[in-house]
Protein backbone atom coordinates (compact mmCIF):
# COMPACT_ATOMS: atom_id res chain seq x y z
CA UNK A 1 0.00 0.00 0.00
CA UNK A 2 1.05 3.47 -0.85
CA UNK A 3 1.78 5.95 1.54
CA UNK A 4 -0.76 7.93 0.25
CA UNK A 5 -3.24 5.85 0.61
CA UNK A 6 -2.59 4.38 3.84
CA UNK A 7 -2.61 8.66 5.27
CA UNK A 8 -6.24 8.68 3.10
CA UNK A 9 -7.22 5.67 5.18
CA UNK A 10 -6.08 7.26 8.47
CA UNK A 11 -7.66 10.39 7.59
CA UNK A 12 -11.22 8.61 6.67
CA UNK A 13 -10.85 6.78 9.86
CA UNK A 14 -10.28 9.70 12.09
CA UNK A 15 -13.17 11.78 10.21
CA UNK A 16 -15.49 8.80 11.31
CA UNK A 17 -14.18 9.00 14.81
CA UNK A 18 -13.74 12.46 15.45
CA UNK A 19 -15.72 12.66 18.63
CA UNK A 20 -13.53 9.83 20.42
CA UNK A 21 -10.58 12.25 18.79
CA UNK A 22 -12.09 15.37 20.97
CA UNK A 23 -13.07 13.52 23.92
CA UNK A 24 -9.49 11.87 24.13
CA UNK A 25 -7.91 15.11 24.02
CA UNK A 26 -10.42 16.76 26.16
CA UNK A 27 -9.66 13.79 29.06
CA UNK A 28 -6.01 14.13 28.38
CA UNK A 29 -6.43 18.11 29.31
CA UNK A 30 -8.36 17.65 32.27
CA UNK A 31 -6.13 14.78 33.73
CA UNK A 32 -2.55 16.20 32.87
CA UNK A 33 -3.16 20.08 33.13
CA UNK A 34 -0.35 22.43 31.87
CA UNK A 35 0.97 25.53 32.96
CA UNK A 36 -0.30 28.57 31.53
CA UNK A 37 2.39 29.98 29.33
CA UNK A 38 2.89 32.67 25.88
CA UNK A 39 4.80 29.53 24.14
CA UNK A 40 1.71 27.44 24.50
CA UNK A 41 -0.33 29.84 23.57
CA UNK A 42 1.97 30.42 20.25
CA UNK A 43 1.39 26.82 19.48
CA UNK A 44 -2.46 26.48 19.84
CA UNK A 45 -2.16 29.24 17.77
CA UNK A 46 0.30 27.91 14.98
CA UNK A 47 -1.91 24.32 15.10
CA UNK A 48 -5.29 26.84 14.38
CA UNK A 49 -3.34 28.44 11.31
CA UNK A 50 -2.62 25.09 10.08
CA UNK A 51 -5.79 23.80 10.40
CA UNK A 52 -7.36 26.35 8.34
CA UNK A 53 -4.74 26.34 5.71
CA UNK A 54 -5.36 22.59 5.30
CA UNK A 55 -9.12 23.48 5.20
CA UNK A 56 -8.54 26.42 2.45
CA UNK A 57 -6.88 23.86 0.40
CA UNK A 58 -10.47 22.41 -0.65
CA UNK A 59 -11.96 25.43 -1.52
CA UNK A 60 -10.70 28.47 -3.98
CA UNK A 61 -11.15 32.43 -4.49
CA UNK A 62 -13.99 31.72 -7.09
CA UNK A 63 -16.10 29.77 -4.46
CA UNK A 64 -15.31 32.35 -1.56
CA UNK A 65 -16.32 35.32 -3.64
CA UNK A 66 -19.85 33.34 -5.11
CA UNK A 67 -20.49 33.53 -1.19
CA UNK A 68 -19.30 37.48 -0.74
CA UNK A 69 -21.08 38.16 -3.79
CA UNK A 70 -24.63 37.10 -2.44
CA UNK A 71 -24.21 37.74 1.24
CA UNK A 72 -27.53 37.63 2.86
CA UNK A 73 -26.50 33.99 4.67
CA UNK A 74 -23.27 35.45 6.37
CA UNK A 75 -25.53 38.30 7.73
CA UNK A 76 -28.12 36.15 8.26
CA UNK A 77 -25.08 34.22 10.52
CA UNK A 78 -23.69 37.63 12.07
CA UNK A 79 -27.40 38.46 13.25
CA UNK A 80 -27.80 35.10 14.79
CA UNK A 81 -24.30 35.19 16.32
CA UNK A 82 -23.98 38.71 17.37
CA UNK A 83 -27.99 38.87 18.63
CA UNK A 84 -29.98 35.90 19.04
CA UNK A 85 -27.65 33.50 20.95
CA UNK A 86 -26.51 36.71 23.46
CA UNK A 87 -30.05 36.76 24.21
CA UNK A 88 -30.56 33.21 24.76
CA UNK A 89 -27.14 32.93 26.96
CA UNK A 90 -28.57 36.08 29.01
CA UNK A 91 -31.97 34.89 29.57
CA UNK A 92 -30.64 31.46 30.95
CA UNK A 93 -28.75 33.26 32.79
CA UNK A 94 -31.65 35.27 34.42
CA UNK A 95 -33.03 31.74 35.26
CA UNK A 96 -30.20 30.37 36.54
CA UNK A 97 -28.49 32.85 38.46
CA UNK A 98 -31.33 35.66 39.02
CA UNK A 99 -29.04 37.54 41.75
CA UNK A 100 -25.53 36.55 40.41
CA UNK A 101 -24.74 38.84 37.97
CA UNK A 102 -20.91 38.14 37.36
CA UNK A 103 -22.16 34.90 36.36
CA UNK A 104 -24.77 35.82 34.26
CA UNK A 105 -21.78 38.28 32.68
CA UNK A 106 -19.87 35.45 31.63
CA UNK A 107 -22.53 33.82 30.30
CA UNK A 108 -22.96 36.41 27.86
CA UNK A 109 -19.35 37.05 27.09
CA UNK A 110 -18.84 33.37 26.16
CA UNK A 111 -21.86 34.02 23.68
CA UNK A 112 -20.46 37.35 22.46
CA UNK A 113 -16.85 35.96 21.33
CA UNK A 114 -16.13 35.58 17.45
CA UNK A 115 -17.16 32.47 15.79
CA UNK A 116 -14.71 29.66 16.74
CA UNK A 117 -12.00 28.97 13.94
CA UNK A 118 -13.06 25.72 14.51
CA UNK A 119 -15.98 25.88 13.22
CA UNK A 120 -14.56 25.97 9.65
CA UNK A 121 -12.86 22.68 10.54
CA UNK A 122 -15.90 20.71 11.53
CA UNK A 123 -17.67 22.19 8.28
CA UNK A 124 -14.86 20.88 6.03
CA UNK A 125 -15.60 17.61 8.20
CA UNK A 126 -18.88 17.12 7.52
CA UNK A 127 -18.90 18.18 3.53
CA UNK A 128 -20.19 21.26 4.01
CA UNK A 129 -20.07 24.50 2.77
CA UNK A 130 -16.37 25.92 3.67
CA UNK A 131 -16.50 28.62 2.02
CA UNK A 132 -19.67 30.12 3.50
CA UNK A 133 -18.11 29.11 7.04
CA UNK A 134 -14.99 30.41 6.23
CA UNK A 135 -16.79 33.94 5.07
CA UNK A 136 -19.09 33.79 8.19
CA UNK A 137 -15.05 33.51 10.93
CA UNK A 138 -13.17 36.09 8.18
CA UNK A 139 -16.34 38.68 8.12
CA UNK A 140 -16.67 38.39 11.88
CA UNK A 141 -13.14 38.39 12.86
CA UNK A 142 -13.53 42.24 11.24
CA UNK A 143 -16.89 43.21 12.63
CA UNK A 144 -16.46 41.69 16.50
CA UNK A 145 -13.85 44.13 17.72
CA UNK A 146 -16.91 46.74 17.42
CA UNK A 147 -19.77 44.55 17.95
CA UNK A 148 -18.60 43.08 21.37
CA UNK A 149 -18.08 46.27 23.56
CA UNK A 150 -21.31 47.80 22.07
CA UNK A 151 -23.40 44.49 22.75
CA UNK A 152 -21.76 44.27 26.19
CA UNK A 153 -23.44 47.63 27.14
CA UNK A 154 -26.62 47.12 25.48
CA UNK A 155 -27.38 44.19 26.86
CA UNK A 156 -25.50 43.78 30.45
CA UNK A 157 -25.15 47.79 30.82
CA UNK A 158 -21.29 47.01 31.17
CA UNK A 159 -18.65 48.72 29.33
CA UNK A 160 -15.31 47.24 28.61
CA UNK A 161 -12.07 48.62 27.10
CA UNK A 162 -9.93 45.97 25.65
CA UNK A 163 -6.95 46.13 23.19
CA UNK A 164 -8.72 44.92 20.10
CA UNK A 165 -5.81 45.77 17.87
CA UNK A 166 -3.99 42.97 19.05
CA UNK A 167 -7.49 40.36 18.96
CA UNK A 168 -8.23 41.60 15.31
CA UNK A 169 -4.15 40.33 13.86
CA UNK A 170 -3.88 37.38 16.25
CA UNK A 171 -7.22 36.45 14.36
CA UNK A 172 -6.01 37.55 11.07
CA UNK A 173 -2.77 35.16 11.78
CA UNK A 174 -5.22 32.44 12.66
CA UNK A 175 -7.79 32.83 10.08
CA UNK A 176 -7.66 35.18 6.82
CA UNK A 177 -4.08 35.06 6.28
CA UNK A 178 -3.38 30.88 6.16
CA UNK A 179 -7.27 30.99 4.18
CA UNK A 180 -5.49 33.32 1.81
CA UNK A 181 -2.78 31.14 1.01
CA UNK A 182 -5.10 27.72 1.65
CA UNK A 183 -6.74 29.24 -1.54
CA UNK A 184 -3.73 30.67 -3.40
CA UNK A 185 -1.88 27.35 -3.31
CA UNK A 186 -4.91 25.67 -4.29
CA UNK A 187 -5.49 27.65 -7.03
CA UNK A 188 -1.79 28.06 -8.43
CA UNK A 189 -1.67 24.03 -8.04
CA UNK A 190 -4.74 24.03 -10.36
CA UNK A 191 -6.50 22.12 -7.52
CA UNK A 192 -4.14 19.03 -7.40
CA UNK A 193 -3.16 20.33 -3.56
CA UNK A 194 -7.05 19.20 -2.61
CA UNK A 195 -6.12 15.79 -2.91
CA UNK A 196 -3.47 16.24 -0.07
CA UNK A 197 -6.20 17.65 2.63
CA UNK A 198 -7.75 14.51 2.18
CA UNK A 199 -4.49 12.81 2.81
CA UNK A 200 -1.38 13.63 4.74
CA UNK A 201 -2.89 16.90 5.58
CA UNK A 202 -5.95 16.08 6.45
CA UNK A 203 -4.49 13.39 9.01
CA UNK A 204 -2.25 15.83 10.38
CA UNK A 205 -4.72 18.59 10.37
CA UNK A 206 -6.71 16.43 12.60
CA UNK A 207 -3.70 15.61 15.05
CA UNK A 208 -3.73 19.16 15.08
CA UNK A 209 -7.10 19.26 16.17
CA UNK A 210 -6.02 17.05 18.98
CA UNK A 211 -3.63 18.98 20.17
CA UNK A 212 -5.68 22.62 20.15
CA UNK A 213 -8.43 20.63 22.23
CA UNK A 214 -5.68 19.36 24.64
CA UNK A 215 -3.91 22.39 25.08
CA UNK A 216 -7.10 24.26 25.87
CA UNK A 217 -8.16 21.94 28.48
CA UNK A 218 -4.92 21.63 30.23
CA UNK A 219 -4.52 24.88 30.25
CA UNK A 220 -8.20 25.70 31.99
CA UNK A 221 -8.45 22.76 34.00
CA UNK A 222 -6.49 24.27 37.12
CA UNK A 223 -9.02 26.43 37.16
CA UNK A 224 -11.96 24.47 37.86
CA UNK A 225 -12.90 23.51 41.18
CA UNK A 226 -15.31 20.75 40.92
CA UNK A 227 -18.59 20.60 43.29
CA UNK A 228 -22.62 21.29 43.47
CA UNK A 229 -22.05 24.67 42.40
CA UNK A 230 -19.88 23.80 39.58
CA UNK A 231 -22.42 21.01 38.49
CA UNK A 232 -24.87 23.56 38.48
CA UNK A 233 -22.70 25.89 36.53
CA UNK A 234 -22.27 23.12 34.15
CA UNK A 235 -25.74 23.04 32.96
CA UNK A 236 -26.28 26.22 32.25
CA UNK A 237 -23.17 26.32 29.92
CA UNK A 238 -24.89 23.15 28.57
CA UNK A 239 -28.00 24.60 27.71
CA UNK A 240 -25.94 27.55 26.24
CA UNK A 241 -23.45 26.19 23.66
CA UNK A 242 -26.07 23.62 23.01
CA UNK A 243 -28.68 26.41 22.36
CA UNK A 244 -26.20 28.38 19.96
CA UNK A 245 -25.71 25.39 17.37
CA UNK A 246 -29.86 25.27 18.07
CA UNK A 247 -29.81 28.36 16.60
CA UNK A 248 -27.97 27.47 13.85
CA UNK A 249 -30.17 24.48 12.82
CA UNK A 250 -33.14 26.83 12.95
CA UNK A 251 -31.95 29.95 11.73
CA UNK A 252 -31.92 27.56 8.72
CA UNK A 253 -34.80 26.72 8.29
CA UNK A 254 -35.81 30.41 7.06
CA UNK A 255 -33.45 29.50 4.25
CA UNK A 256 -35.34 29.13 0.38
CA UNK A 257 -32.26 26.78 -0.61
CA UNK A 258 -31.52 24.62 2.40
CA UNK A 259 -28.62 22.47 0.93
CA UNK A 260 -27.12 20.34 3.14
CA UNK A 261 -23.70 22.33 2.88
CA UNK A 262 -25.46 25.05 4.02
CA UNK A 263 -27.38 24.11 6.78
CA UNK A 264 -23.70 22.17 8.28
CA UNK A 265 -21.87 25.44 7.81
CA UNK A 266 -24.91 27.43 9.63
CA UNK A 267 -25.02 25.42 12.66
CA UNK A 268 -20.88 25.42 13.18
CA UNK A 269 -21.06 29.26 12.46
CA UNK A 270 -23.19 30.15 14.82
CA UNK A 271 -22.76 27.32 17.45
CA UNK A 272 -18.80 27.56 17.72
CA UNK A 273 -17.01 30.32 19.36
CA UNK A 274 -13.38 31.30 20.31
CA UNK A 275 -13.95 30.71 23.65
CA UNK A 276 -10.18 30.92 24.22
CA UNK A 277 -10.12 34.63 23.29
CA UNK A 278 -13.15 34.65 25.84
CA UNK A 279 -11.15 33.22 28.75
CA UNK A 280 -8.52 35.97 28.10
CA UNK A 281 -10.68 38.76 27.87
CA UNK A 282 -12.69 37.71 31.50
CA UNK A 283 -9.55 37.04 33.51
CA UNK A 284 -7.66 40.50 32.20
CA UNK A 285 -10.74 42.59 32.63
CA UNK A 286 -13.30 41.15 34.52
CA UNK A 287 -13.61 39.47 38.01
CA UNK A 288 -12.53 35.69 38.58
CA UNK A 289 -16.12 34.61 38.44
CA UNK A 290 -16.88 35.90 35.08
CA UNK A 291 -13.85 33.32 33.77
CA UNK A 292 -15.82 30.24 34.73
CA UNK A 293 -18.40 30.01 32.60
CA UNK A 294 -16.18 30.44 29.55
CA UNK A 295 -13.73 28.32 30.41
CA UNK A 296 -16.61 25.62 30.89
CA UNK A 297 -17.58 26.05 27.41
CA UNK A 298 -14.61 24.46 26.35
CA UNK A 299 -15.99 21.23 27.55
CA UNK A 300 -18.85 21.15 25.50
CA UNK A 301 -18.28 23.20 22.76
CA UNK A 302 -16.13 20.11 20.57
CA UNK A 303 -17.67 17.14 22.39
CA UNK A 304 -20.85 18.62 20.99
CA UNK A 305 -19.63 19.55 17.73
CA UNK A 306 -18.42 15.77 16.89
CA UNK A 307 -21.55 14.40 18.70
CA UNK A 308 -23.66 16.98 15.91
CA UNK A 309 -21.58 15.77 13.31
CA UNK A 310 -22.45 12.16 13.60
CA UNK A 311 -25.88 13.51 12.81
CA UNK A 312 -25.04 15.43 10.02
CA UNK A 313 -23.09 12.61 8.32
CA UNK A 314 -26.33 10.55 8.06
CA UNK A 315 -27.86 12.80 5.13
CA UNK A 316 -24.82 13.93 3.77
CA UNK A 317 -24.05 10.16 2.77
CA UNK A 318 -27.29 9.90 0.50
CA UNK A 319 -26.78 12.36 -1.38
CA UNK A 320 -24.26 14.79 -1.74
CA UNK A 321 -26.90 17.83 -2.13
CA UNK A 322 -29.73 16.06 0.28
CA UNK A 323 -31.46 18.52 2.06
CA UNK A 324 -32.15 18.62 6.16
CA UNK A 325 -35.45 19.86 5.66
Amino acid sequence: MKCSEFLAQCNSWLGRRMFLVVLTALAAGLFFPLPSSPSLAKVAVALFAYMTFITALETSFKDFLCVIARPWVTLWVLLLVHGAAPLLSWTLGLFFYPDNYLVRLGLLLGALTPIGVTSIIWTSLVRGDVALALAGVTVDTLVSPFLLPLLLALIAGQAVEVDYRRMLAGLLWMVTLPSVLGMAANELSRHRLAGFSRTAGGFTSKLALFGVVYINAGVVAPEIHWGLPVAKMLLAVLAAVAGSFALGYLGSLALKDRRHGTVAAMIYNVGMRNFSFGVVLAMAYFPPAVAVPVTLGMIFQQPLAALISYFIRRPARRSPTASLS
